[in-house]
């Protein structure tokens, strides 16, 4: 097995372990600490920390650390709140789910970083197109990683309990910390590494908002989060619950978390012959769809076979935006990539706190129509963006030494 695919299954590999752990923990805060209301407030501050870890820390505990041990450093947040719910508490949760929240932007910073040198270094060595092998690789990421989806609902769904997960997020730290091994990126090394001082990594995350494209593309992750949100909150709640009963809520998730998996697979190998407009065309018709029939659907328990078909639909559409969000993030920013992803990661967040919070003051249409905009402006800006990268004079590729030099341009042009 070539060096570049192992690396990419061990972080693949550490993060099933530790979101199949991760991802019960949090899907049942509400309900096992309802005591006035002690899960909620868990669940709040460990958003609040996510979006303040996002503007400030990715940056700079890679540029300090590594993606290696960024990731390594950050998964052991997400074990301190595993242990925290051992005995919980006001004084184990709160300062944990902190933690949590503060880890977890740096972590999928890291990841994503790690992941997008790694393909594009591949790919210069074995003369393929960088994003063509940074595809592939998020594929092979979110087919193993969503299938924690999987993993944790069988688990929920057929034991009832937590504990025989607890140890999983420890293994996944071993397994990254023994078996990954540390890269560099190889862009900036032929650049001659500049020390930039602190203060300005600190605040590289905001800096690159002058980035015109990025400004554009904010609404990507956002919507990321704000459909999400609508699945994991109002799906289950309802629609699964209200006619099925919670009984069926695990293993509708489960046929989300399946389809999403595979299609991620499927989508890091399809890219290269249809591009990621078609795909992106895919995921925004499959959803618009699925929120139109949403709106219609009188939902009734003898129509078992639909409550699965939704949540199988709307999986394959989650799995373009997991897999081509990442990819035009470190395609299009690659020289900014740590920032890139940090920004990222703060509009995912904040789609995810507003999507929560207005959660409990609107119906379930409204939250249907407040998808439906949202999803219609952010193909506008995307497709916006698409336009402009267009624009952009095409570099001639004359020879394959010629394409090989000047990779990193190449590929941002697309």
């Amino acid at each position: 097995m070539e060096r570049s695919l192992k690396n990419v299954l061990v972080v693949s590999f550490g993060f099933l372990l530790l979101f199949t752990a991760y991802g019960g923990l949090q899907s049942l805060q509400s309900s096992l600490y309802s005591e006035e209301g002690l899960g909620v407030t868990a669940l709040s501050t460990l958003y609040g920390g996510v979006l303040l870890s996002s503007m400030f820390l990715p940056p700079l505990l890679i540029k300090k650390f590594g993606c290696k041990w960024t990731i390594v450093i950050s998964m052991c947040c997400y074990v301190a709140f595993s242990l925290g719910n051992f005995y919980a508490s006001w004084y184990t949760l709160i300062p944990t789910s902190i933690l949590l929240g503060l880890g977890a932007a740096p972590l999928w910073s890291a990841q994503c970083t790690y992941l997008t040198i790694m393909g594009n270094t591949q790919a210069e060595k074995v003369g393929k197109v960088g994003r063509d092998v940074v595809n592939q690789y998020f594929g092979i990421f979110f087919l193993i990683f969503q299938s924690s989806g999987v993993w944790g609902n069988l688990i929920s769904s057929l034991v009832f309990g937590q504990t025989p997960t607890q140890g999983s997020g420890v293994l996944a730290v071993l397994l990254v910390a023994v078996f990954l091994e540390p890269i560099k990126d190889a862009q900036q090394k032929s650049e001659g590494e500049k020390e930039l001082p602190f203060w300005s990594t600190l605040l590289s995350t905001f800096r690159l908002l002058r980035d015109r494209r990025l400004r554009l593309l904010v609404l990507l992750p956002m919507y990321s989060g704000f459909e999400q949100a609508f699945l994991a909150g109002d799906y289950t709640r309802s629609y699964t619950t209200c006619a099925l009963g919670i009984q069926f809520v695990g293993y509708v998730m489960i046929c989300f978390s399946a389809t999403n998996s595979l299609c991620s697979m499927l989508y890091g190998r399809l890219s290269q012959h249809t591009g990621r407009i078609a795909l992106y065309a895919l995921g925004a018709v499959t959803h618009l769809s699925c929120i139109i029939a949403l709106l219609l659907w009188k939902p009734h328990p003898h129509q078992l076979a639909v409550f699965f078909v939704f949540s199988g639909l709307w999986g394959v559409a989650d799995a373009v935006w997991q897999t081509q969000n990442n990819v035009l993030y470190g395609v299009l920013f690659q020289k900014s990539k740590e920032a890139a992803f940090a920004n990222y990661r703060l509009w995912e967040a904040l789609g995810f706190v507003i999507a929560f919070g207005y959660s409990t003051f609107l119906c379930v249409n409204v939250k249907l129509y407040v998808l439906l905009g949202v999803l219609s402006l952010t193909m506008l800006a995307y497709g916006t963006v698409e336009y402009l990268e267009a624009k952009k004079p095409a570099r001639p590729v004359a020879t394959e030494q010629t394409k090989t030099a000047d990779g990193a341009e190449t590929e941002t042009a697309m």
